[in-house]
């Protein structure tokens, strides 16, 4: 398989994204009217000038807080090394966040703007709110919950408050919560609802979270999170949402990359084949309600197929382990025992030299040789998903090049408690979460066409 020169063009940016977006349908007033989606995105270091070193690096570091932040919440046990073994069609603005998807949003009445990254690995919608206790700084003013007409507290008798992980009941009967994302990131506050505009179209009667003590590195970028994770409290399932899907281009290309919800997200006809079209079921995992598993059966590598144990990529009985699909990670991650077979039979099939991958992050890396790298070849790389679904892989969604130090790398990499399927190996697939029948779809598509 030869890989094309043009795939280095722009190292490892990850798949954050910045845009601006306009409506494109009528306007929708009420949660139940507003049926379809579309935000477009690109990637966040796409305009900041890094030279491709930098641009992996960068990509790396992210991908590996955040797969510690994921695998310290399945696990309950903090890493401490990144290093681990038919409606409207609606667009929204997003811009550009800390290795993850930022949407522009508008809360209350007046409708003020703020960012808020999107994460499809948790549920909680939330904001930082006045009086501030602790909050870290954010580019717009705080909300403040005074000054909005729609504004209202959530009492502790509430649905919505029985759905929070964790919550108390306040001296004025409020639903408080405290919400953590597996490492020092949380949010404290009290839940209540408020009228969310997307674009123009107003939303009454959002639940969200109204943070008075926010902490965690990887908000700074926006003003809060929106939570499009399975539970009944995110984002897609407030709006009576039954699937999304997302199409991430190519990490040289400057084309945006669309998000679609709701009646929009399914897989364009116009650009995939209907042979080409993949599904496996998603699985529930009551200790990690929130993340869409699915089940990894075995891998492909070049001529070798490596065929593990059941029990290595399951999740097991006290909710550890199993396999996630996750916009957010750019990097994939596997348990160890399946990420040492996949090395073992990548590196026996490369002609190249091993090369030092440390500087920018990655474990396996091979010398390039000084011309003709766009002719080198590397073995296939095959994912094989239950209900015969196979992720078979271009060479540019798992290799990358950084320029500086010659190295050719694979962006794939161990992990302890938890496996994660990463955005590198997703460009120019779009892949379609369908919660209402519990299946994951996928199909190779031109991103930058859809």
């Amino acid at each position: 398989m030869a890989i094309a020169a043009a795939c280095w063009a722009t190292g490892g940016v990850a798949a954050a994204a910045t845009a601006t977006a306009a409506t494109t349908a009528a306007t929708t007033t009420t949660t139940s009217r507003l049926k379809g989606l579309r935000v477009h995105l690109t990637h966040v270091d796409a305009h900041g000038n890094y030279s491709r070193h930098q641009l992996l690096r960068r990509a790396a570091r992210r991908s590996h807080h955040r797969m510690s932040r994921l695998v310290a919440r399945a696990t309950g046990v903090p890493m401490t090394s990144s290093k681990a073994a038919g409606g409207g069609d609606l667009q929204v603005p997003v811009h550009a966040g800390n290795g993850e998807f930022l949407m522009d949003v508008s809360i209350g009445t007046p409708a003020l703007a703020y960012s808020a990254i999107v994460d499809t690995g948790s549920d909680l919608v939330w904001t930082q709110c006045k009086p501030c206790v602790d909050c870290f700084k954010q580019s717009t003013p705080v909300f403040d919950p005074s000054s909005s007409s729609t504004y209202a507290t959530v009492p502790c008798s509430s649905a919505s408050c029985s759905d929070l992980p964790t919550s108390k009941c306040t001296s004025a009967s409020k639903c408080g919560y405290t919400y953590t994302y597996g490492d020092s990131s949380s949010t404290q506050g009290v839940l209540a609802t408020e009228t969310f505009t997307l674009a123009k179209s107003k939303l009454p009667g959002v639940v969200f979270g109204c943070g008075d003590t926010n902490e965690g590195d990887g908000f700074s970028q926006g003003a809060g999170l929106v939570g499009l994770g399975r539970g009944p409290l995110s984002l897609v399932s407030q709006l009576g949402l039954d699937k999304f899907s997302y199409c991430l281009t190519s990490l040289d290309d400057t084309n945006n990359s669309p998000l679609l919800l709701g009646s929009l997200a399914g897989i364009s006809e116009a650009s995939a084949a209907a042979s080409s079209v993949q599904t496996t079921p998603l699985i529930k995992n009551p200790s990690q309600p929130s993340f869409y598993y699915v089940s990894l059966k075995a891998i492909t590598v070049g001529s070798t197929r490596i065929s593990l144990p059941s029990s290595a990529f399951a999740v097991q009985d006290d909710g550890t382990g199993g396999v996630i699909v996750d916009s957010g990670t750019s990097i994939t991650y596997l348990e160890v025992q399946g990420y040492r077979a996949l090395k073992k039979a990548f590196a026996a099939q490369m002609a190249l030299p091993a090369a030092d991958g440390s500087g920018v992050g990655l474990d396996l890396c091979f010398r390039a040789p000084a011309k003709g790298v766009d002719q080198v070849e590397v073995p296939r790389l095959v994912f094989h998903f239950d209900g015969g679904a196979d992720l078979d892989l271009p060479a540019e969604n798992y290799m990358v090049l950084d320029g500086g130090s010659g190295a050719l790398c694979l962006t794939v990499m161990g992990s302890r408690g938890l496996s994660i399927i990463g955005n590198f190996q997703q460009q120019n697939f779009q892949f379609v979460y369908d919660v209402g029948h519990d299946t994951l779809s996928f199909a190779p598509v031109q991103c930058n066409k859809l």
